[in-house]
């Protein structure tokens, strides 16, 4: 009965808002919805999406399966429930569709009969999965699973007497990896390549090398080999970038590595004919940030080259055009990430804009696509005003919005409206890129307190997507400046390596400059300017508290402190110490020191808050209680919120995206000028 009364409630509040057309608010969030992962079925008529909601009452994010004609047209649930079914794929013949869900307590493969509805659940697995990706000839699924290795005992306890009641015993670790954020300490063992027949049964293994297979997968044209991407290497784990492209020999289950560079190689894909082989990689430089290109190779890896030469911005998502005369690919390009087809000569088309919209909290680059083989392809569709939506193109490029999954909320809610900005760097007149979000009913002879809100990352980009967060500050009354600095990605190679070894850096003059661009424009209160970041964007936080005193508060969202302590203490040691510093700790302490913000620590006096989910391990909550405890020793005001059970991601519960920008607001509200 208490459920039911929250959720009426909740259904009140939210009816209110559309009766009176008010702003967006923090409950607005359980009331969105998007789309994700389309898939267009093999005849190029039909696609199946997963659609996305929040449920208020048990702070969830579910998703099910729809299914809507090419043209629009008659679109219907294919499932309905308070579980996730995800990961569709259509069979070759277009008969069945794949996918997996938890509806019956953990994730499970289920196959569907497309003409009539029916249904079987094909596995009983005790591990997750990763993608199911069909044979040609549509009757077996490979996919990747991990396979825990068998424990053995360091030291053998005495026995325990009857009836005694002992602690667990002890938890013994000899590898370099292991936690990971997101995943708690992990089990020893080894991602491996399965395939499981079309009528379900008994996946059998195909691999059993020591290193993890979890790149993606693809079959030979004639089903007899399955091509993967993997780091096999003795060192692999402290080279972990250096991946190779395997192939597996379905008759004798035998493997043979097909590149040798060093330097990542991975995303294979065949191409129509089954003469060609399509595979993303770079030659290792230890960049900070090192652009996907695109290569082509024989079948059996010889004859490599790159076909993407003159193309600088990162290359994802492979898929052949069914004529084998060149391949799509997704890109970020100054924010904005599009659908791009490239000829086997290297000449590159832009197809479709806007990709994204998947990330809700964040104006991340995010989203994907699908492709048919008479060329029709669907994308996720977002603007800032827009989380993912369904679009469609085809070979003439006529592009067609087919849903539109929050019209019940959004005509009758006020967002802010986001402008983009571009303006000269104070260092080196480099130019930046950026957005303005002004609140609803935004009057340019009002001043208003300004956000600073600054990416992760670092060698990630925000641009013009939806955004809850941004919108719920701005619903707040803040103007909102969020942008790309130095080291962003969407703008060439050479852009973001600008912080490489150099991190923070001149990134701190280009964000001080766009404060600056916004203040021009006459509409900001110079007295209340606020800055907040999460992850990369924490260090940029506490960098500039320990720079300027130009902010009346601060808030730094899962932050690293200290370099020092953050590169060992990580789930990716060998990663951060080799592409972001070079060296060790111990042999260039200074080095480490210097771009420490717990350098600047002594220089701060912006009131500061922390905040950071409790179970982070990508930058650990030791990092936000060192600078908390660093603060509070020099009397600085600070607050330090923990987030219980949250890893990096804190805004994977609803619940907790929220509880970030309330605790946000008010840490600003309660520190403006009068």
């Amino acid at each position: 009965m208490n459920k039911l009364i929250v959720f009426i409630a909740c259904l009140f509040i939210a009816f209110s808002g559309i009766a009176q057309g008010e702003k967006f608010e923090y409950l607005d969030i359980f009331n969105l919805e998007n789309v994700s992962d389309p898939q267009i079925s093999p005849d190029g008529l039909r696609i199946v999406y997963v659609r996305n909601s929040r449920d208020v009452l048990t702070d969830r994010t579910l998703s099910n399966l729809w299914i809507i004609n090419f043209d629009g047209t008659d679109n219907q649930p294919l499932t309905s429930g308070n579980h996730n079914d995800f990961m569709p794929r259509w069979s070759p013949d277009g008969k069945h569709i794949i996918y997996k869900s938890n509806k019956d307590g953990s994730s499970q493969f289920y196959l569907r009969w497309v003409k009539s509805g029916a249904e079987s659940k094909l596995t009983n697995l005790i591990q997750s999965t990763g993608s199911p990706v069909w044979s040609p000839d549509g009757n077996y699924l490979a996919f990747t699973m991990f396979v825990e290795a068998e424990s053995k005992s360091f030291a053998t306890m005495p026995p325990k007497p009857k009836g005694a009641n002992w602690n667990e015993p002890p938890r013994y670790i000899d590898q370099l990896n292991y936690r990971g954020d997101g995943r708690g300490y992990l089990k020893q063992g080894y991602s491996q390549i399965f395939i499981l027949t079309r009528d379900g049964g008994t996946p059998r293994q195909l691999t059993f090398e020591t290193y993890d297979h979890r790149g993606d997968i693809a079959w030979s044209s004639d089903g007899k080999n399955i091509y993967y991407s993997a780091n096999g290497h003795e060192d692999g784990e402290y080279d972990p970038r250096n991946s190779e492209i395997y192939y597996l020999q379905l008759d004798n289950l035998t493997t043979k590595q097909i590149t040798d560079r060093h330097g990542p190689d991975y995303s294979p894909i065949l191409s129509p004919d089954g003469r060609k082989i399509a595979y993303l990689g770079h030659d290792e430089k230890y960049l900070g940030n090192q652009l996907s290109q695109l290569y082509l190779m024989d079948i059996d890896g010889s004859n490599s080259k790159e076909i993407s030469l003159e193309f600088d911005r990162d290359i994802s998502n492979l898929k052949w055009s069914s004529w084998g005369d060149g391949l799509y690919f997704q890109y970020d390009n100054k924010g904005n990430t599009k659908l791009g087809y490239i000829n086997l000569k290297g000449n590159v088309e832009v197809l479709a804009d806007n990709i994204g919209g998947t990330s809700m909290g964040r104006p991340y680059g995010s989203g994907s696509y699908s492709v048919a083989p008479n060329g029709n392809y669907v994308f996720t569709y977002s603007t800032p005003n827009n989380p993912a939506d369904l679009m469609t193109g085809d070979k003439k490029n006529r592009l067609k919005r087919l849903t539109n999954l929050n019209a019940d909320l959004f005509p009758f809610k006020k967002l802010g409206n986001v402008e983009e900005i571009w303006y000269s760097s104070s260092y080196d007149g480099k130019k930046i890129q950026g957005w303005i979000c002004t609140p609803p009913d935004f009057d340019p002879n009002e001043k208003y307190p300004l956000v600073l809100e600054i990416h992760g990352g670092p060698f990630s980009n925000y641009g013009d997507r939806f955004s809850a967060e941004i919108q719920l500050y701005a619903s707040a009354g803040y103007v909102v400046l969020y942008t790309n600095p130095r080291g962003s990605t969407s703008y060439g190679e050479d852009f973001a390596n600008e912080i490489h070894h150099n991190y923070p850096g001149q990134d701190y003059d280009d964000l001080m400059s766009g404060v600056d661009a916004v203040i021009k424009k006459g509409f900001i209160d110079e007295n209340n300017l606020f800055v907040t970041g999460g992850s990369g964007g924490g260090v940029l936080t506490a960098w500039i508290v320990g720079k300027t005193d130009r902010f009346r508060a601060a808030v730094v969202a899962k932050p690293v402190i200290n370099w020092y302590s953050f590169v060992l203490y990580s789930d990716g040691p060998a990663f951060y110490s080799k592409y972001w510093f070079g060296k060790y700790p111990w042999e260039d302490p200074e080095e480490f020191l210097k771009r420490s913000p717990i350098s600047l620590v002594e220089n701060v006096n912006t009131p500061t808050m922390l905040l950071t989910g409790e179970s982070d391990f990508r930058t650990p909550i030791a990092e936000t209680e060192q600078y908390y405890a660093a603060l509070k020793l020099n009397k600085v005001e600070t607050a330090m919120v923990r987030i219980p059970g949250a890893s990096h991601g804190i805004a994977s519960r609803p619940s907790n995206l929220i509880a970030k920008i309330v605790y946000i607001v008010k840490w600003f509200d309660d520190h403006k000028a009068d």
